[in-house]
């Protein structure tokens, strides 16, 4: 725990207390929507062809639910008991002190939300490019116009404010929710067809893979990695109308809805093109509209995946914005990010700042290419350690506070919070030895982790030592006088 004090309340100006203006079913579809991105698209195929089998398949998909709603009843202790914007930022704060949650938000905003949402951006603009080609355009440049249009009008949108926000994504994961029960739809036509029997080859689950192809563990990283997000409900839990209640159903509902969602959409790729077409495929989701739709399948799906980047980019800059305020509250020096718009309910400073940093990371990856996508997933360890505190900070505050208020329990204390930090152990381990197995420009990929949280170290440094400089320049005028009067 930090012994320095010089945590900085915004003044009332700027930081105005937040207010309840989200209700029950914008906050489902914030976690819904930032949850079910691109990823359930591509990760079912490469979970496919590391399962050995459909049983095993479904099996991990259960347990990727499973331990998400294990680690969403955790979090809905913490948001109940310690409701704030800034989400893990708060919890990390109040259990390790200002420095680990400094470098918990550097890691977020430099690379965890801004990365993601440029990231989002080009998967957007990639499959728009598709849709609704740019022809105009010297050729690439359509997708990063797209990306980069995306980062600002859904910014211009937030900035409106949270109603305005929050409205937006109840409509986005509506349209993605229905896109979702448009192939499941497909594959029930498909597998109740007349000619389901001349295309059962393909659906008919595959023998299962060579013994060297599977692997439970790596397949659980892809599993947990479409689960992630769920915990981003966190950053409005201050927000929320009805108070705790209203939190806890936003939690458990959110991911029961997701797990349906992706057993679902898991059977519908199953079913059309069976475990080893699963593995085998480039783009799961376009093969099973293929089969079904013919060629108009793949503009559908592209629309699709445009969808579902676009709600994950709104949900994202909401709640990425909202740890950016929290550290103003906390740092003196990064004070104008504490500006809080009070009829609007919105960090307007943080969320412009947000949609600056995501733009230059948009024109980073217009430079780097593939090499920026896996900067940004590569940084997956950093994530996973800071996860895995989170939950720890759950048995820590309960012992360093056990007076304080908590309206909601885990259940089967300390058994499901354990079995979340475990879970999070596991994934840290197994993301740790994915990427030191990579490289990025001749360099091993573990060393990108590194290098962000020692940037933010070094930045640390900086902010603590003009810290104890200004407190040293406030007291100074004050000591003449005391020599005097000795």
């Amino acid at each position: 725990m930090d012994t320095h004090e010089e945590r900085f309340e915004a003044p009332a100006k700027t930081g105005a207390p937040v207010r309840p203006e989200i209700g029950l079913r914008e906050a489902l579809a914030l976690i819904v929507g930032v949850v079910i991105g691109a990823g359930i698209f591509k990760a079912p195929a490469i979970v496919a062809g590391l399962s050995g089998g459909a049983a095993q398949m479904f099996g991990l998909w259960i347990a990727g639910g499973a331990i998400s709603l294990a680690g969403a009843l955790c979090y809905a202790e913490l948001t109940t008991a310690y409701p704030h914007p800034g989400g893990d930022y708060h919890y990390l704060q109040r259990a390790y002190g200002r420095s680990v949650a400094f470098l918990f938000g550097w890691a977020r905003f430099t690379v965890i939300t801004s990365g993601s949402i440029a990231l989002l951006g080009f998967v957007f603009g990639d499959y728009m490019q598709q849709a609704l080609p740019l022809n105009a355009l010297p050729p690439g440049w359509g997708p990063t116009v797209y990306a980069a249009a995306v980062v600002v009008v859904l910014t211009l949108v937030n900035l409106r404010g949270i109603r305005v926000g929050a409205r937006a994504q109840t409509v986005f994961t509506l349209a993605e929710i229905v896109g979702l029960l448009l192939i499941v739809g497909a594959a029930a036509m498909f597998t109740g067809s007349p000619d389901t029997t001349v295309n059962m080859a393909a659906a008919a689950p595959a023998p299962a893979p060579a013994s060297d192809d599977v692997s439970l563990g790596m397949a659980m990283v892809f599993v947990l990695l479409t689960y992630g997000g769920w915990n981003e409900a966190a950053y409005i839990s201050a927000e929320v109308r009805a108070g705790p209640r209203a939190m806890v159903k936003a939690l458990t509902l959110g991911v029961a809805i997701i797990t349906g969602l992706y057993l679902l959409v898991n059977w519908a790729y199953w079913s059309v093109l069976g475990t080893a077409g699963m593995a085998a495929s480039e783009a799961v989701a376009a093969d099973v509209m293929a089969r079904t739709f013919g060629a108009p399948g793949a503009r559908i799906i592209a629309v699709l995946v445009a969808v579902a980047a676009l709600t994950s980019i709104n949900a994202t800059m909401i709640v990425g914005a909202r740890s950016a305020y929290a550290m103003g509250c906390d740092w003196r020096v990064l004070r104008h990010l504490a500006q809080w718009d009070r009829e609007r309910g919105t960090p307007t400073v943080a969320m412009a700042v947000q949609c600056a940093a995501a733009l230059l990371l948009v024109s980073l990856g217009a430079a780097l290419g593939s090499g920026f996508k896996a900067m940004v997933e590569f940084t997956a360890p950093v994530f996973w350690l800071f996860f895995m505190l989170t939950g720890i900070s759950l048995f820590v505050l309960r012992r360093r506070e056990p007076l304080a208020p908590r309206p909601f329990k885990v259940p089967l204390y300390p058994l499901l919070p354990l079995l979340f930090c475990v879970s999070c152990a596991g994934m840290l381990w197994s993301s740790l030895s994915y990427v030191s197995s990579q490289t990025l420009g001749g360099f091993n990929a573990a060393w990108i982790g590194v290098t962000v949280l020692a940037a933010g170290a070094v930045l640390l440094l900086l902010l603590l030592l003009r810290s104890k400089k200004h407190d040293c320049a406030v007291r100074a005028p004050s000591q003449p006088s005391q020599e005097k009067n000795r």
